[in-house]
């Protein structure tokens, strides 16, 4: 991958003509040091020649010779000749040697002369070279001082106007910096300043675009999750999520609920009688109705099953409770006035029956079917549950709930379970979640998806999170660097300010490389829909250095634009998507969407409730970052208890 430079365009060109200027002034010098020396030996050179031409003539002259003594040394010391010899074959004929000091004898310029007047005899001169004892003249060297003072100015002054050209080039290096770095938003419009203006201005329009085509490809991904899983009129899930979840939830261990079906009895006639716009807002005030009343359940789905025909799905309630909403939930229909030719006392019928773990999905759909039939024969509005062998009895109310919890909470919390999340070579662990169970007054293990309602409905919510957080933070300082831990945390008690300032003083007070090992789970559809109240928890949840994980994805449809809104690190699909997927289309088409909305964010898709090795091959094929489930491994305690006995 190519990496952007370390530096800055201006440092770079300041540098190379700082090289540039430097290296001229050095050949310059270097050049007039040796051009100085040569024409100082030229001097000296041309000098001594005629010096000896002198010598020369006067040898000539019979009388010349006897008059060296008086004038000769006289000539010589004032040209800095320090030895001269004047020799024949017979021998020397004068000799001079100066009395100057010498501190290196090897600087004498030594020179050997051949007289032509007087073939035969021969002058040897050693003399001192020009200028070796001169020294360093402010005066003499003021124009030189000036001249490289100049340079130096020119230079800095070109410097600075060169930074001041570029500054528009660095603005928009840094703002590359930027994008790179993921601050996208923030830098999404450039300064008037940047340079060049083309390229600014390039790069505005192409951010744009960018950021036109991401949301065009959000509300593509969630046009293609509607159409494919919720019903265009009313806005609840289609048949086909309907089963997916009812499929997936059976298949769970220790789970129970109930199916409702709502049927309205000649709403073909309507149809056909009125319009299709009478037919459809009757559709949609009954749908309304049902949305009202299922917001008290969590993990409720409501869907419109068939044209005139809604199913809604209730888990980990009690049969009381079923039958105290079925009664509830007749009366508030039979408030609606159905146009004619409907029946005001004659037209809606609710079927009822209960399931738990194991059981089949047609199963459960034909007995809800059956009771509904058995509630049409009263010829009037009415219900009817199923008579089936009842294979779970939780008849707890929110006062016994209380209690046990408040036991619970009493003696330090509910145990912690773990269950492995690997990637996607199957054999790297990325993360350990950490699971809640508590045990009831007979020692029996339950299950979170079991008390969770619970925990919401007596408002223990905060006093959970806030053991759990607590414990999973004791637990991993004291558990080797490698073991990294994931913990689920309601957005009930995110929303709550006092929670909040407590979680950020307890993960202030923990080290950094504590933090770093910890992630935190939210679900999708209650960050979604509390976005604007998330966004500042997120970014601190980050900035301390936990991870952000975003669980339960899909199991509403909603815009994934939150991915590219909060820095989120991984997303975990519901396990209703992920149930048997190498024989559902649909919940492939599911995962490939949300699989390309993460494909420009750091987001990684982690494939929770992995049963079997045909899931794995599939989502592995799809994409998928990593996967969870009994496939990897099974929920174990963090503390080994052989006491504690399942239910």
């Amino acid at each position: 991958m190519r990496k952007a430079s370390g530096m800055k365009l201006t440092n770079r060109l300041v540098a190379f003509v700082t090289l540039i200027v430097i290296c001229a002034i050095f050949v310059v010098f270097i050049g007039g040091a040796i051009s100085f020396r040569k024409l100082g030996q030229n001097y000296l050179t041309n000098y001594l020649d005629g010096v000896v031409n002198v010598i020369d003539q006067q040898l000539a002259d019979p009388d010349g010779a006897q008059a060296f003594s008086r004038w000769l040394p006289h000539l010589l010391k004032a040209s800095n000749v320090v030895e001269l010899e004047i020799s024949s074959s017979a021998g020397s004929i004068y000799s001079f040697k100066g009395l100057h000091p010498l501190t290196d004898p090897n600087v004498l310029y030594i020179s050997h002369y051949q007289l032509e007047k007087n073939t035969g005899f021969n002058i040897d001169i050693k003399s001192l070279p020009p200028y070796t004892e001169f020294t360093y003249s402010i005066g003499a060297m003021s124009s030189i001082s000036i001249a490289i003072m100049i340079i130096i100015m020119g230079l800095v002054w070109g410097m600075n106007w060169l930074r001041r050209q570029l500054h528009g080039s660095e603005l928009l290096e840094v703002r590359g910096r930027m994008i790179l770095a993921g601050r996208v938003d923030k830098y999404a419009v450039g300064s008037e300043e940047e340079w060049p203006a083309t390229a600014s201005l390039a790069l505005d329009q192409m951010i744009a675009e960018l950021k036109d085509a991401r949301q065009e490809r959000s509300r593509f991904d969630t046009f293609i999750r509607t159409h494919t899983f919720l019903d265009q009129l009313t806005g609840t899930a289609n048949r086909v999520l309907f089963d997916s979840r009812l499929q997936s939830i059976v298949q769970d261990q220790d789970t129970y609920g109930s199916v409702i079906l709502i049927r309205i009895s000649e709403w073909d006639h309507l149809l056909a009688e009125k319009g299709k716009e009478a037919a459809d807002d009757l559709i949609q005030d009954v749908g309304m109705i049902l949305s009202n009343l299922i917001q008290r359940y969590s993990d409720t789905v409501l869907s419109r099953y068939f044209d005139a025909e809604f199913a809604i799905m209730i888990p980990q309630q009690s049969a009381k409770e079923i039958k105290q909403f079925t009664s509830q939930l007749l009366k508030a229909l039979e408030r609606l006035t159905p146009a004619a030719p409907l029946e005001t006392d004659n037209w809606c019928h609710i079927g009822v029956t209960f399931f738990s773990s194991g059981e089949r999905r047609g199963r459960i759909m034909d007995e809800a079917d059956m009771a509904l039939r058995s509630a049409q024969l009263h010829r009037a509005n009415s219900w009817y549950a199923f008579k089936k062998e009842q294979q779970w009895d939780d008849s707890r109310g929110s006062v016994r709930w209380r209690t046990l919890l408040d036991a619970v909470f009493n003696a330090g919390g509910p145990i912690l379970y773990q269950q492995p999340v690997v990637n996607a070579d199957g054999e790297t662990l990325l993360h350990r979640e950490l699971l809640a169970r508590i045990k009831d007054e007979n020692g029996v293990l339950i299950k979170a998806s079991r008390f969770l309602p619970a925990v919401e409905q007596v408002g223990f919510n905060i006093r959970m999170d806030k053991l759990v957080i607590a414990k999973s933070l004791q637990l991993l300082k004291t558990m080797p660097v490698s073991d990294v831990f994931s913990i689920n945390v309601s957005i009930i008690a995110l929303l709550d300010k006092s929670f909040v300032r407590w979680l950020r003083d307890e993960l202030l007070q923990t080290p950094r490389t504590v933090l770093n090992r910890l992630s935190f789970e939210i679900p999708e559809g209650s960050l979604v829909k509390h976005l604007d109240a998330m966004r500042p928890i997120a970014r601190m949840i980050v900035g301390l250095g936990c991870k952000l994980v975003i669980d339960q994805a899909g199991r509403t449809i909603v815009s994934t634009h939150y991915i590219k809104d909060i820095k989120v690190d991984y997303i975990k699909l519901h396990r209703s998507l992920i149930r048997e997927i190498h024989q559902r289309q649909e919940n492939q088409l599911f995962v490939r969407s949300m699989l390309g909305a993460c494909a420009d964010s750091n987001a990684k898709v982690i494939a929770v409730g992995v049963e079997n090795n045909n899931e794995w091959q599939v989502l592995k094929q799809l994409g998928v970052h990593g996967g969870q489930g009994r496939y990897f491994g099974a929920e174990i305690s963090l503390i080994s208890d052989s006491n504690i006995q399942q239910k």
